[in-house]
């Protein structure tokens, strides 16, 4: 495989919204009222290097839930908001990038976490240029990492536990492992939107630390 495989420019942009426009998305409003609405944002943008690249934070270990997990900008929808008003504001709050509905090329299916939200992905795309400044209350650290990295072999990584029959996705980067359900979503990202392969990832389990 290509060391290089993603740049950033019109033909990725292009490939994006045909891959997004062929793709029904899964709604789980109604198959799981049970289940908080919230929203987070797949932002496709561009390193110094041209290289298509996505946003990805660590949380801080102070956080009273999820303290020092990897996940993608977003959080619960407040009273009255859509999934892509959310994922916009929250990607403001947490990393200082401000985007529009203009941004927004469609999104994908809806995730079931564990401990009890309707997670929807919202994919953006944003040209280079704004100042990010991730918010200390809510980002220990935010990653700027090349889409090549999931087209890596050995992505994803799949294994078995005993609390349950279906199998954790992982994703191996940034030095560790990142695991779902950030790791689903940024999977069905590869898969979808760059490779416009029409995977569901709603089945796939998360480790037990994300069950709380």
């Amino acid at each position: 495989m290509p060391s290089r495989v993603h740049d950033f420019d019109s033909t990725l942009r292009a490939r994006v919204d045909s891959h997004l426009a062929g793709f029904e998305p899964r709604c789980l409003a109604d198959a799981r009222p049970d289940l908080r609405p919230a929203a987070v944002a797949l932002v496709i943008t561009a390193d110094a290097e041209g290289r298509a690249c996505f946003l990805i934070t660590r949380r801080p270990g102070s956080l009273r839930r999820h303290a020092g997990q990897w996940a993608l900008p977003g959080g619960r929808l407040d009273e009255g908001e859509t999934a892509v008003e959310a994922a916009l504001r929250e990607t403001h709050e947490e990393i200082g990038l401000r985007l529009s509905e203009e941004n927004v090329l469609g999104r994908l299916d809806d995730f079931p976490t564990r401990s009890g939200f309707r997670m929807t992905p919202i994919v953006c795309w944003s040209e280079p240029g704004q100042t990010l400044r991730p918010n200390p209350d809510e980002v220990e650290r935010l990653h700027v990492v090349p889409l090549d990295e999931l087209e890596k072999p050995g992505v994803p990584v799949l294994r078995e536990i005993p609390e349950s029959d279906r199998p954790v996705l992982s994703i191996p980067m940034l030095g560790t492992l990142i695991h779902s359900p950030t790791a689903a979503v940024l999977y069905q990202m590869r898969e979808v939107v760059l490779n416009g392969r029409p995977t569901r990832v709603a089945h796939y389990e998360q480790p037990l630390f994300a069950w709380k």
